[in-house]
Formats: C-alpha cells, sequence, structure tokens
C-alpha cells in the first residue's frame, strides 16, 4: 500500500506539471492575454544517479529571458536589457549538466539547508549537540557536502501568472542529512516578473526542531563578461559581521565607518578591495556579511548595483537581517563556462540575503531556528533596469 501511495503521489505530481505545462501553451499562443512569447517551457536536462532532470525556460513580456534547473534549482542563465536595449547573461554558469557536476563554487545555486558558514560543523540545539559534514577547513559551508545545491528537486508546478511565468520547486530533505536534525519540507518559488525581477520565494516546514538558513548564490557580472571591479555598489549597512582567518564571525557588530566596508554610498567594488586590511586579507577582498539597516518597507532594498558601461542596475530586495556580498576572490579561471569561458579572478559578485553565517553557535545574532509548526519563510527579489 505503501508503494501505491508512493507511485499516486508522483503520478499526481506529474499530472500537475504537465497540466501546467498545457496551460501555459494555451496562455502563450493567446495574443488576447500575453504578449508574444511570454510563458515557461520545460525539457530534460539530464540525469543524476537515474533521476531526470529538467531544464526550464521563463520569459516574461519584455523579452527578459531566465532558466533554471531542477538540479540544485540552479540559475543556468538570466538575460537582461541594457541602456539600448542590448540583451546579455549577466550570470555566472555552465552550458551543461555534466559541467556542474564536475565542479561548481555554486554557480546559481539554491543554499541549503544552512547557508553559509557554521564553525567546526557544531551546533547546540535543546541540549543536544550536532554535528555537520565539513566541507570548508574545519568548517560546513553552504549546507554541507551534499547541500540543496547537489540534490534534484522536483518540477511541482510550472505556468503562467498574471505577475509572469513562474516556476515551483519542492525538495524534502530527510532528517540526519548533512547531520541536520528534523524531515524539512522546502518549496522555492521562482518568478520572472513582468518588471523584470527574479523573485525568490522560500518556505519550509520541519517535524523537528532545526536551523534553516536558506539563499541564492548567483554570480552576477552585469556586463556579461570580464571582472567586476567597475560595478558601482550600495549596501544599506551601518555595520558588518567581522570574521576570523576562517571566515567565521568573531560575534562582534562592527561599523562600516573609516573602512573599505562602508558602501552606504555608491563606491565601485574594486576602489578599496585591494586596500590593507586585515578582514580584506582573511577573504581574499570581501566575503562577508553586512547587518542591514532595520527598515521600515516589508521588502526593503537591501543593495544596489550599478555597471557604468552598459547601464544596467541590480537591486536586492529581502528582508532577512544579514547580506552576503561576496567579489569572487575564489575564481582562478580554471572554471570554464558558458561559450568556453573562462570565469577568472573576481569575474563575477554575489549579493546573498539570508541570516548572519554562524548564527546558531552566537546567541546575540538573529535566530535561524524553525520548530513544528513554525513556516520558514524568505523572499528575495533581484529587480533590473537600465540607465
Amino acid at each position: 500500500m505503501a508503494v501505491i501511495a508512493f507511485l499516486n503521489r508522483q503520478f499526481s505530481v506529474q499530472m500537475l506539471f504537465l497540466a501546467g505545462a498545457a496551460l501555459t501553451a494555451q496562455l502563450s499562443a493567446s495574443a488576447g492575454s500575453l504578449s508574444e512569447g511570454e510563458g515557461i517551457t520545460c525539457k530534460p536536462f539530464g540525469l543524476v544517479q537515474s533521476r531526470s532532470v529538467e531544464i526550464c525556460t521563463l520569459r516574461n513580456s519584455h523579452g527578459t529571458e531566465g532558466r533554471i534547473t531542477s538540479y540544485g534549482g540552479i540559475v543556468t542563465s538570466l538575460n537582461v536589457p541594457d541602456r539600448n536595449g542590448r540583451f546579455d547573461d549577466v550570470v555566472l554558469g555552465y552550458d551543461t549538466l555534466a559541467e556542474y557536476l564536475k565542479s561548481s563554487p555554486y554557480f546559481g545555486a539554491l543554499i541549503g539547508r544552512y547557508g553559509n558558514r557554521i564553525a567546526k560543523g557544531k551546533f547546540h540545539l535543546d541540549g543536544k549537540t550536532y554535528v555537520l559534514a565539513t566541507n570548508n577547513g574545519p568548517n560546513a559551508l553552504h549546507g554541507g557536502i551534499k547541500g540543496f545545491d547537489k540534490v534534484v528537486w522536483t518540477v511541482a508546478r510550472a505556468e503562467v501568472t498574471p505577475q509572469g511565468p513562474q516556476l515551483t520547486l519542492t525538495y524534502r530533505s530527510k532528517d540526519g542529512e548533512e547531520g541536520y536534525p528534523g524531515d524539512l519540507s522546502v518549496t522555492a518559488v521562482y518568478t520572472l516578473t513582468n518588471d523584470n525581477a527574479l523573485r525568490l520565494d522560500y518556505l519550509a516546514t520541519t517535524d523537528q526542531p532545526t536551523v534553516v538558513n536558506l539563499t541564492h548564490h548567483s554570480y552576477f557580472n552585469l556586463r556579461g563578461h570580464g571582472d567586476i571591479l567597475s560595478h558601482v555598489v550600495q549596501i544599506n549597512a551601518g555595520l558588518f559581521t567581522p570574521v576570523d582567518d576562517t571566515l567565521i564571525p568573531t560575534g562582534e557588530l562592527r561599523s562600516v565607518a573609516n573602512s573599505p566596508f562602508d558602501f552606504r554610498k555608491p563606491t565601485a567594488i574594486g576602489a578599496r578591495i585591494d586596500t590593507v586590511d586585515e578582514q580584506l586579507r582573511f577573504g581574499k577582498g570581501y566575503d562577508h556579511n553586512w547587518v542591514i539597516d532595520k527598515p521600515s518597507q516589508s521588502l526593503p532594498v537591501q543593495a544596489i548595483v550599478y555597471e557604468p558601461e552598459t547601464g544596467r542596475v541590480l537591486e536586492v530586495l529581502s528582508a532577512e537581517p544579514g547580506l552576503q556580498f561576496y567579489s569572487g576572490n575564489f575564481l582562478d579561471g580554471s572554471n570554464i563556462g558558458k561559450g568556453g569561458k573562462a570565469y577568472a579572478f573576481r569575474s563575477g559578485f554575489c549579493v546573498e540575503p539570508q541570516h548572519f553565517p554562524d548564527s546558531p553557535n552566537h546567541p546575540n545574532f538573529p535566530s535561524t531556528v524553525l520548530r513544528p509548526g513554525e513556516t520558514y519563510r524568505n523572499t528575495i527579489v533581484y529587480r533590473f533596469s537600465a540607465r
């Protein structure tokens, strides 16, 4: 009976997906409600341990297009216009699934169960000590050896909504996976909105107390190629969390004033990145968490990035308390990406709304504990424009 129930659930998911795809085809053909070309299509992308992986192409009413795969929830490409209407792919990644499986520094991935680092792969919760997989020196990083970026998600729904084409992925992380307690049911909804934003809505529930910190790890380059040092960044934060030499927060909340970490006014990434500074030395550049100023809006702008050559602007919106800004310091040209491009040192940057690194080991940080009966939520919006 358990097998029959499982097959029925699988059949229901497949039928839901097919129904959504059929609806999308009908809507895309309807000139009355959608612009030409708007819609969502999914096709096979390969296999992972005999499991089929899909890649879905979302296209909005302005011609902006993103591709997302059910392996790791990865955004493999995102084509947006510049000030002259020219489209370029503004995220780093690969052309094939095999390349993601071989080696990827989290290009475009959905990160979990815990984004960022946990010191020495250990934390305490309700009197118990949990030991995690360590995969970043002595620490646990981005969920462990096989985090959410390296599993096959289920395509639960693919449809066109009034906001734009939308893809829903689901995954059940079992109790003990990578050392984390509790069965965690996760839903990730990707919407390519008609105001040229990629909106990510994460939800999760658990059957045991656990810790959760989901985020998104695209490497952006608003020129589409080359280094990112001329990109101009503004981060709405007066504090950041300094780290030790393994990039674990010390627990201090330090002012950004009179330091290379002050992005309260628009500043080029390259302006101070090579300043003689202990924190920059530890990260080989920027790889730190900023403490976002308490906003008045429910979904505030955390950061704005402007690229002068193309005029492209990226706004990052989220209600998360922190923003990890990473300047691609560990890229070294060994990753050969889309179109045969070698991704060199600092050729992409990440802006990751999330809770603070190592929060389970710092009672003074905002809590990342999720308990049964609660719902974890994190909305991230990457909104594009040009000027």
